[in-house]
């Protein structure tokens, strides 16, 4: 068994939850370094109307990669309830499952992605002076959709066995080599946008390469030719977790694609100024997101093994730390915001002004609100630790409701109404699984089952 690997039912909860997310808050700090570097390349060396036609892709770029993800994620949950069980074969099972399920949404996405990226940015109302731009930006991500459904099933596998630091090493790997040839790419060969997102693939083949490699050292996992198999029971039980995962990071990206649409309407510095602002919302979220992940593994591995009364104190101790980091975050980027963005923007000064008062008003707004979207990550994930993926579908079509809603109608009172669709969203959604979480843990007994 790799030394990585490790039981989240033993130990304290508080410093389990912490030692398991500070991997990933790392991994996630490289990688968007590497989004920021992108980003800050583009906006820098190739202009404003490059960075806005990055932007204007976005939501269409993130609903395609987030299907692939949402599958992954979900199907680790039933790895981490086994691995907590410790039925090592019926582990086996499921990743040798999961891996040919993975394979099928790889090829499917493959080609519907290639195949409605030119009249889905049409629909969007992407201006087409920018159009160009970013169609080539995304049928050049599009085209590593299969390596990066491999990374997120290696890593989401990783992950279910409580090692949360290959990923981290991978994603800093990943990060020098994305950081180096998006130099070269797009300063050294004048590339321009199709360099950045070349970079990006390359990038995450090396990371994807290496999570393979340690993934295979797992001495736990024996997988045989039939555990690759897709037999009706473990099929289903597959994308009875998976599926809700993959429609709901679809619903919130349909929301997103809509607010896109309105944002577009406003022209290319508005763009320009919500897509550097965006490119942030990854630094916003990065913990929450660590946690999140933290909260599936430490509920998954702890049902599968009865310990009840453990999940209820690990996740008042999640709460509490989500709560105090979201905190810490919102201060830094209500002092410091002004500088990062100023990473991102470039043009004549007319137009730096504009774009960076669109930007920092909407970080601002984000920021506030920050402590909201830690609450909605951290039941999320409770949730699907305990094996419901159902009710975190239904929050994700509440965040659509809520964003398309506030996108569509607020605009029409308040002149800045577009900046507020995304934090009513999170809030929407936080209420829900909130009062779901809650409700559901009353179906368990207060006390650990007795072994």
């Amino acid at each position: 068994m790799s030394n990585r690997i490790r039981s989240m039912t033993e130990g304290s909860p508080t410093r389990l939850l912490i030692t398991f997310a500070l991997p990933l808050m790392l991994g996630n700090v490289f990688q968007q370094l590497y989004t920021v570097v992108d980003t800050a390349v583009v906006g820098q060396g190739v202009g404003v109307e490059a960075l806005a036609a990055i932007g204007a892709a976005d939501w269409l770029n993130w609903l395609v990669l987030s299907v692939v993800q949402g599958f992954a994620q979900g199907f680790s949950i039933l790895m981490a309830q086994h691995f907590g069980a410790k039925d090592y074969r019926e582990l086996s099972r499921t990743v040798g499952a999961s891996t040919t399920l993975c394979g099928i949404a790889a090829v499917v996405m493959l080609a519907l992605s290639q195949g409605l990226s030119e009249p889905v940015l049409r629909l969007l109302n992407t201006p087409g002076d920018i159009i160009g731009d970013s169609l080539l930006y995304l049928r050049i991500i599009f085209a590593g959709i299969p390596i990066i459904t491999a990374y997120n099933l290696l890593a989401s596998i990783l992950r279910a066995l409580g090692d949360s630091k290959t990923p981290l090493y991978a994603v800093v790997v990943a990060t020098v080599v994305n950081i180096g040839l998006d130099l070269l790419f797009v300063l050294g060969f004048h590339w321009g946008i199709a360099g950045a997102a070349g970079a990006t693939i390359i990038a995450q083949a090396v990371s994807t390469v290496y999570c393979y490699i340690n993934v295979r050292r797992v001495s736990i996992l024996e997988l045989r030719p039939e555990d690759f198999k897709l037999g009706r029971a473990i099929t289903g039980a597959l994308l009875k977790l998976g599926s809700p995962v993959a429609l709901q990071n679809a619903i919130i990206s349909a929301g997103g694609m809509v607010v896109q649409s309105v944002v577009n309407r406003y022209g290319m510095l508005f763009i320009a100024g919500f897509t550097a602002t965006n490119k942030l919302y990854g630094l916003l979220e990065i913990a929450a997101t660590s946690y999140g992940y933290a909260v599936t593994s430490f509920v998954g591995q702890n049902l599968g093994g009865g310990l009840f009364a453990r999940i209820r104190k690990g996740m008042r101790s999640a709460a509490v730390i989500a709560l105090i980091t979201s905190a810490v975050i919102a201060a830094a980027m209500l002092l410091l915001g002004k500088l990062f963005l100023g990473l991102f923007i470039s043009g004549t000064t007319e137009e730096v002004s504009a774009s960076m008062d669109i930007a920092y008003k909407y970080l601002a707004i984000m920021s506030l609100f920050l402590p909201v979207l830690y609450m909605l990550h951290i039941y999320r994930s409770a949730l699907m630790g305990l094996g419901d993926t159902v009710v975190p579908m239904i929050s994700g079509f509440m965040e659509m409701v809520m964003r398309v809603g506030i996108a569509l109608l607020l605009p029409l009172l308040l002149t800045d109404g577009i900046y507020y669709a995304e934090v009513g969203a999170w809030t929407g959604a936080a209420v829900l699984l909130t009062l779901a979480y809650f409700v559901r843990m009353r179906k368990y007994p207060l006390a650990d089952k007795k072994t």
